[in-house]
């Protein structure tokens, strides 16, 4: 190893390899449960509720042609389907399954595991301060909402 190696890197760049390092961990997760880390995201994101195209494409930042193909792809696999939108008749919302739920609360479940294992040396308040110091990162830049703390998953409804 160089010597960069030893020394501590940057905001920039500790962000950056975080970012890297989660997604990793995402990927492999959901290549073992057989979907693609694209169609966790969105199971993820669907997890709360059914939601529509236009505040799925703005949560997952995807243009619709993108979301409109990851939506066909996920709903030919059984794991989500669209439905009418109650409060507008000419628009579509995208809903779990029931064979999507069972599959995304396993997939979520581990994937938090995994997640929750990289910081493994780190005492209870330097977690806290990560946590705190990431999740004012997130906030600060209005992230939404696309994947709930583990500790909120037992009031997820569908």
């Amino acid at each position: 190893m160089g010597k960069q190696d030893d020394e501590q890197i940057g905001v920039v760049s500790a962000l950056v390899r975080g970012a890297f390092l989660v997604n990793a961990v995402y990927a492999e997760s959901a290549r073992e449960y057989g979907i693609t880390a694209q169609q966790g995201q969105l199971m993820c994101v669907l997890m709360a509720q059914p939601r529509g195209m236009s505040e799925l494409g703005a949560m997952l930042g995807l243009a619709k042609s993108s979301l409109t193909g990851l939506v066909d792809r996920t709903e030919r696999n059984g794991l989500v389907r669209r439905e009418a939108d109650p409060d507008d008749m000419r628009a579509v919302r995208v809903a779990l399954t029931a064979q999507g739920a069972k599959l995304v609360d396993a997939f979520y479940d581990e994937t938090c595991r995994r997640i929750d294992r990289l910081p493994v040396g780190f005492s209870d308040a330097e977690r806290d301060a990560l946590a705190g110091l990431l999740g004012r990162v997130v906030t600060d830049n209005e992230v939404p909402v696309v994947f709930v703390e583990p500790d909120e998953g037992a009031a997820r409804t569908r």
